[in-house]
């Protein structure tokens, strides 16, 4: 769980893109982020990546490509093996020393950081120069692009917490991806005052920024384990049994299903707002 932690976390910083420009389109890529390999099936490159890290798992198609492994850092002869002429990279540390091995060895690199619904449209537009697909990557640019433009966005029908680590509790602030799906759905992220992407804050911060629900990214649809800790129920939201569980394939990964991620999360505050005042406290996950 921590390793996927880290992949969620790290999907959550800012932006940067380089590449070193080469004339072909590329024609096999390794994808080395969730994020890529949607992006690359979106315009319509699935059918030239030729590897893929473990947690690529949509669409479906995608796992059928080999996997490379975590890609966070890369497994450099796992990558080497799938012979790519273009290697996609998550703007990082470790990344960065493995694109100039990559690079060193002839193969073409490019590190891009998706945070914010604002750099989904220029990932697009990068892959989609890269392998020769502008058109397709330019419509689907222009779609993504407009989810981050200046709106009245809907009014606060409720408060929430991301918690993405809880011990001890990391939660998610003002500078990430997940704030601003809270505040295109419709929410109040109750740490949207804390610049940073996440942060480690004490549970009693928690207690006395009281938000209605707690939001945590589950794939497995069922409440996290702190909920049954004791000084966990200090929270009135865990008391109440208010958690949002967020599937992380569709909700911790800035992408093409980002309007669809906006969409599910409006729909489950409206229902479940509404829901709380007459029913039992619930545990609810979107459907997929």
């Amino acid at each position: 769980m921590l390793r996927r932690l880290s992949v969620v976390v790290l999907l959550l910083f800012a932006c940067h893109t380089s590449a070193r420009r080469h004339d072909a389109p590329a024609q096999r890529v390794v994808s080395l982020l969730p994020s890529f390999t949607e992006i690359l099936f979106a315009i319509g490159a699935g059918d030239r990546i030729v590897g893929r890290t473990q947690w690529c798992d949509y669409p479906l198609a995608a796992l059928e490509i080999p996997s490379v492994g975590d890609g966070l850092p890369p497994n450099i002869e796992a990558v080497m093996a799938r012979r790519p002429d273009l290697v996609v990279l998550y703007n990082a540390g470790p990344n960065v020393t493995a694109a100039k091995q990559l690079e060193r060895a002839g193969i073409q690199t490019v590190l891009i950081d998706l945070n914010r619904l604002e750099d989904l449209g220029p990932a697009a537009r990068t892959l989609g120069r890269l392998t020769g697909l502008e058109q397709r990557a330019e419509s689907l640019a222009t779609a993504m692009d407009s989810l981050s433009l200046d709106r009245p966005r809907p009014p606060s029908t409720a408060s929430l917490a991301f918690v993405v680590w809880d011990n001890p509790p990391i939660i998610i602030g003002h500078g990430s991806y997940l704030d601003q799906l809270a505040a295109q759905a419709g929410a109040r992220n109750v740490f949207g005052d804390i610049a940073a992407p996440s942060a480690q804050v004490s549970l009693e911060t928690i207690v006395a920024r009281d938000p209605q629900w707690i939001a945590v990214l589950s794939d497995s649809g069922t409440a996290p384990a702190f909920a049954r800790r004791r000084e966990w129920r200090a929270v009135r939201a865990v008391r109440d049994g208010h958690f949002l569980l967020l599937a992380g394939s569709l909700f911790g990964r800035p992408g093409p299903r980002s309007g669809e991620a906006i969409r599910q999360l409006r729909a489950l505050l409206t229902r479940n707002v509404v829901g709380a005042q007459h029913a039992a406290p619930l545990h609810e996950a979107p459907r997929r």
